[in-house]
Formats: C-alpha cells, sequence, structure tokens
C-alpha cells in the first residue's frame, strides 16, 4: 500500500538546524510531487515547502524561505527538509505528502531553548 514515512524530527536549540526525510512506498515516488506541511497545537496545517518531480523546481512559504531547503533524492525514494536558523515558531509535526497517499504520523520537531 502506498504511504509516506516521515523520520530525523527532535529537539534542538533557536539557531540550530536539523534535516527531516521521508519516505515513499507504493508509489511511482519519481513521478510524485512531493510536499512538506506542518502544524502546531491549536493551530491549522499549514504549507512549508513543495518540490516537482525532477526536482527542479520548488516553492517555499514566506514563513520558511531562505532557512529551509527542500529536496529529493528519487533513487530513494525519499524527500528532505533541510533546516537551518530555527525558532520556538518553527515548532509543530512535520508531514510529507503526495496527492492519492494517506498522512502519515509525521515527525515532531521541537525548538526551545
Amino acid at each position: 500500500q502506498a504511504q509516506v514515512m516521515e523520520s530525523g524530527g527532535g529537539l534542538v536549540q533557536p539557531g540550530g538546524s536539523l534535516r527531516l526525510s521521508c519516505v515513499g512506498s507504493g508509489f511511482t515516488f519519481s513521478r510524485s510531487v512531493m510536499t512538506w506541511f506542518r502544524q502546531a497545537p491549536g493551530r491549522e496545517r499549514e504549507f512549508v515547502a513543495s518540490i516537482l518531480a525532477t526536482g527542479g523546481l520548488t516553492n517555499y512559504a514566506d514563513s520558511v524561505k531562505g532557512r529551509f531547503t527542500i529536496f529529493r533524492d528519487n533513487a530513494k525514494n525519499t524527500l528532505y527538509l533541510q533546516m537551518n536558523s530555527l525558532t520556538p515558531e518553527d515548532t509543530a509535526v512535520y508531514y510529507c505528502k503526495t496527492i492519492a497517499v494517506p498522512w502519515g504520523q509525521g515527525t515532531q520537531v521541537t525548538v526551545s531553548p
């Protein structure tokens, strides 16, 4: 069955960095537009970044532009989100998503002193 599995979250200090990973299976990863979302308690799930199937074009939310980088390795069926200069406002559960694949459990990112 088609699924995605996020990993790489954790506790980091403000100004720190994390790299999230998302492994896809059960679908043609290399033909799929992939998107990172995040959701903090009491907030709506929000768009973070997206990438075309080839990895040639990307899009970012204004809140993360210049700090986060989305990229992919289609040979490994893996999507990444490199997060730098993290702030407490980045604290959330991060999810990867493509159309027709159910939401996964996400990975928790906590930015705190």
